[in-house]
């Protein structure tokens, strides 16, 4: 479809269905059934079937026309994006118009306390009783797991296979007994994280995704989606001072969605700031903060061209590379440099909170969530590997526990 005409369709919709004073919900729900919601998803599923150019275009003429977005959150991008590529028919039919009017709210269950970056040596166990599944163990990490009612989960169903074989991606309903999300409170102050145990929690068999046995594959488009995600978690509700019902109710829930991630531009290192701090504490004449500042500036630009290479390579429809992972460590670069600037120019007092302290304590926000930037879509180690194994074609690392059973793999939360 030529964009042009794409455009003019987008608005003469707008014209005629767009009503301010709609609920949210209600809206919503129109925004699916038309396709607009969604427009990358296919036809038969409450999407256009456009490309990633089209679906943007689509995107951009909701904004500009004044009216309000899909539903932000893991429901759309995480949850969403996997079923579209993976789940049956019935699975598409009963889950991706609600992730699009948000009548569930999404959260990921990866993480194990027990596995660190090792997602393929999870223990979360899932055991088949009748046309259900019994799910046992505890996940960690979990954004927002405490506000969802249903969560994309990867257990193990089977130990007698070597351990990237044996896994099964469900979706698993986050209200039931058996499911207890207590949030973590970090460093920084904020809980947006949880750790979630799961006690004979249950999960009905066509609520697989994929098969049995092939969850690793499904949770790798999963994560190569999260790798795409912006750090700071930008949503496409509604902005401004735009009047009527719909807006009202998709501000607040922005809000709401967003006060969860309102400490990710600080885990970030906040690069954005360090020139005016500098300025504000007279070492912007410094030769050494100087030169640290124009070697930030170098990495950031550098950083910005790569993550638009990986949008236009997007939009051209090409098969996602490497540059997730490059655009990762970049961002992890990036955020220790800033923060390790930050630290610089404001020399013992960045370790201060309070009005007094520098940024009323953002930089002391800094320094404490900068690390998690290395840790959280996949460690800074793992994304070396990705790059080397299917970028590079460097030799795998040696493992001595990818070929035999998962029962005789040696683990530090399940007993031999």
């Amino acid at each position: 479809m030529d964009a042009s005409d794409l455009r003019a369709e987008v608005r003469a919709w707008l014209a005629t269905n767009w009503d301010p004073e709609r609920s949210l919900f209600d809206w919503r729900g129109i925004l699916a059934d038309a396709g607009w919601g969604c427009p990358s998803w296919p036809t038969a599923w409450w999407g256009r079937g456009l490309s990633a150019t089209l679906a943007s275009i689509v995107e951009a003429e909701i904004s500009g026309f004044g009216a309000v977005g899909a539903t932000p959150g893991q429901g759309v991008t995480l949850a969403g994006a996997t079923i579209v590529q993976h789940g049956s028919d019935d699975v598409k039919a009963r889950y991706l118009r609600r992730a699009q009017t948000g009548e569930d709210r999404w959260c990921q269950l990866f993480s194990e306390p027990g596995s660190g970056s090792d997602l393929a040596g999870l223990t979360t166990r899932a055991e088949r009783d009748g046309d259900e599944w019994v799910i046992t163990g505890q996940k960690v990490w979990n954004t927002s797991a405490h506000k969802a009612s249903m969560g994309i989960l990867v257990a193990r169903t089977d130990i007698d296979v070597p351990k990237h074989k044996g896994i099964t991606f469900f979706l698993i309903n986050m209200l039931q007994p058996g499911v207890d999300a207590r949030p973590l409170k970090a460093m920084n102050g904020y809980a947006s994280f949880n750790e979630v145990f799961f006690n004979e929690a249950r999960v009905a068999h066509r609520d697989i995704v994929g098969a049995v046995g092939e969850g690793w594959r499904v949770a790798q488009s999963t994560l190569a989606a999260e790798r795409t995600l912006p750090s700071t978690r930008p949503v496409s509700s509604s902005k401004g001072d735009l009047r009527g019902r719909c807006h009202d109710e998709a501000r607040a829930e922005t809000e709401e969605y967003f006060s969860t991630y309102k400490w990710y531009p600080q885990r970030a290192g906040r690069a954005d700031l360090t020139i005016s701090q500098a300025q504000a504490r007279a070492s912007n004449d410094d030769p050494i903060v100087r030169q640290r500042l124009a070697d930030l500036f170098a990495l950031n630009s550098a950083a910005r061209w790569t993550s638009q290479r990986a949008r236009d390579a997007r939009m051209a429809g090409k098969p996602p590379g490497s540059e997730g992972s490059i655009g990762k460590l970049v961002g992890s670069e990036i955020s220790r440099r800033a923060a390790s600037l930050h630290a610089q120019i404001a020399g013992p007092d960045a370790m201060l909170n309070g009005p007094d302290s520098p940024l009323d304590g953002l930089v002391a926000e800094i320094l404490v969530s900068q690390p998690g930037q290395s840790i959280a879509g996949g460690t800074d180690e793992i994304q070396h590997n990705i790059i080397g194994d299917r970028t590079l074609g460097l030799p795998r690392e040696p493992s001595v526990d990818v070929d035999v059973a998962f029962r005789e793999v040696r683990t530090n939360s399940r007993a031999r």
